[in-house]
């Protein structure tokens, strides 16, 4: 549901990152086995994670501290105490997410510091330092399942799963992805040579973006030299369209990429044009 809602919301660049902390005896035998290995390290880690090592050793797991890293790379990881029944559970995850085509990444050092999390822990993270602009904080969403927070308060034994957005984050990846997009380059310029092939260039276009391609119109007034201007600025492609052209069904194109500039059937069009995507833009001077 989560992966299907980003992408609806056109972040596309996310990463799942999943973890199992296994049931509450699980989570018991591995707290037990972190603070002893903690013991002898403790007063290498930074203050917070200190306190945390004495207060809650499985939030010393999630700490983004670099000086901290190596440190709790050598931890136990959680995986080696999972009974078969929570490791049966999280390969059964697994298999749901493959059969549906939903990419993870296994991180190990995934946990929540809340007693109530049980077994399934997971992220949807945008790269660090992309042009989302946050950071090393590029976790937009995480949850779990909750399995003991019914009973924690006063209600019967239920199973349960949630999860949180970070509001923030996600408007901000949102907004530098909108950004990133409005720079793109489109896939092609048409420059109707006179203004009696507008209304072919008009169609032409409106063909071309059923297909899912960006395109921009000009105008048969324009000069043949303003319109390779305009085009070399905001597309990958000009095509070309003049009275031989409409009466043949054919356009002549040309990659800005490539320089290669050759005259095509109408019917090849959308396969030329896809062969060599658009580069970024020329800046502004």
């Amino acid at each position: 549901m989560l992966a299907a809602y980003l992408t609806e919301l056109g972040i596309t660049n996310w990463t799942l990152q999943l973890n199992s902390v296994g049931s509450a005896e699980d989570r018991a035998r591995y707290n037990a086995a972190l603070r002893e290995a903690l013991a002898p390290i403790k007063d290498k880690l930074t203050p917070d994670n200190q306190r945390r090592a004495e207060t809650n050793p499985l939030r010393v797991l999630d700490s983004k501290d670099e000086a901290d890293q190596a440190l709790i790379a050598a931890l136990p990881k959680i995986a080696d105490f999972l009974s078969p029944d929570s490791r049966a559970h999280f390969d059964a995850v697994l298999a749901a997410l493959d059969a549906c085509s939903v990419p993870y990444t296994l991180n190990p050092r995934l946990v929540r510091g809340l007693d109530y999390y049980t077994r399934t822990t997971f992220e949807f993270t945008v790269p660090s330092g992309d042009a989302s602009g946050l950071g090393t904080q590029n976790a937009i969403l995480g949850g779990g399942r909750y399995d003991g927070l019914s009973e924690m308060l006063g209600g019967p034994r239920a199973p349960g799963i949630g999860f949180a957005i970070g509001e923030d984050r996600l408007i901000l990846t949102l907004q530098a992805q909108a950004e990133a997009a409005s720079t793109k380059k489109l896939d092609a310029y048409i420059a109707p040579l006179t203004p009696a092939q507008n209304p072919a260039a008009l169609a032409l276009a409106r063909d071309l973006r059923r297909e899912g391609l960006s395109i921009e119109v000009g105008d048969g007034t324009f000069k043949l030299r303003k319109s390779f201007d305009i085009a070399d600025k905001i597309a990958g492609h000009i095509i070309l369209l003049g009275e031989d052209e409409v009466a043949d069904g054919t356009v002549t194109v040309k990659s800005f990429a490539t320089g290669e500039q050759q005259k095509i059937p109408q019917t090849v069009l959308i396969r030329v044009l896809r062969l060599f995507p658009p580069h970024p833009p020329n800046p502004v001077k």
